[in-house]
Parts: structure tokens; sequence; C-alpha cells
């Protein structure tokens, strides 16, 4: 797996995504300030509601942006046999003779990325798994966190 283009493919997303969140905020501002939303009474809070609204979106629109400039800047290490995970690795567990694969990604934790027929997730140190992984080497073994209680896998590969 090319994790330059895992890269590129992440950012694509997060630019997606800010595009899709500034023209909602764009639009709750607009709402909040239109002569349509004064309110007609003490008690209508229209105008009020729409303008928290807008300041939470335009909050997480700046959340993509300061996670489109982490991935900008983020250069792709090579990983290897001996080598510990740490942010900017590929990493794939193995259980029960089934792979997956986990990218320890700056920001933007919960992303499936789709590469080399495979989906990829990202996430990031401050997440159980990413914690988990955090200084593990290929052969170790990891407690992944799910429903019903957690289970082993074998790091089989880091990139």
């Amino acid at each position: 797996m090319n994790k330059s283009a895992l890269r590129e493919q992440i950012l694509s997303r997060l630019q997606a995504d800010l595009a899709q969140q500034t023209a909602a905020a764009h639009l709750a501002r607009d709402e909040a300030i239109s002569e349509e939303s004064r309110p007609e009474n003490q008690y209508d809070t229209h105008s009020l509601e729409a303008g928290y609204l807008a300041e939470g979106q335009a909050r997480l629109a700046a959340e993509i942006r300061a996670s489109i400039e982490f991935y900008q800047a983020l250069v792709p290490a090579d990983f290897g046999p001996g080598v510990p995970v740490a942010v900017g690795a590929l990493v794939e567990l193995q259980a029960r003779g089934q792979g997956s694969w986990y990218f320890l990604g700056p920001r933007a934790g919960g992303l499936e990325i789709p590469l080399d027929g495979t989906t990829v997730l990202v996430l990031t140190p401050q997440s159980p798994l990413g914690r988990e992984l955090l200084g593990r080497r290929e052969g170790d073994q990891v407690r992944v966190p799910g429903r019903g209680g957690s289970t082993a896998h074998r790091i089989t590969v880091v990139r």
C-alpha cells in the first residue's frame, strides 16, 4: 500500500468535507441574520438558535481546516520490522485469519479510506486503539476494544 496515495485520499476527503461544512455554515449564518429571522416577540428564539448553529458549524469547519494543515505537513515516514508504531504508520492487524488496516494519523480519526481494494481506518493517538498501538512493533499483540469486550490481534505489518 502506498502511504502517499493514502495521504492524498485523506486530504481529498477532508477538502470535500470542508467545502460542505463551509457551505452549511454560510447558510446558517444567512438564516441567522435574515430579515425573516427577526424575533416576533420576546419568546421567539429562531435567530438565536440559527446563530448558535452557524457558530458551531464554523468551528467544525475550522477543525477540518486544521486537519488539512496537519496532513499537508505530514511526511509519510518508512516503518518496518523493529520500528515502533508512531504517527504516520500504516498497520495491519490480524485476528482469526482476517486482517484489518489502520493508519495512525495526527487528526481526522474515523475516516474510512478505500485503498488498493481494502479499507483503511484512520486512527488518532488519542483513540483507545491508537493508544494501544503506539510504541508497539510487528509481532506484538494488542487488545482491540469492541462490542462485548476486547479481542487480541497481532500486528503483522507496520509500514
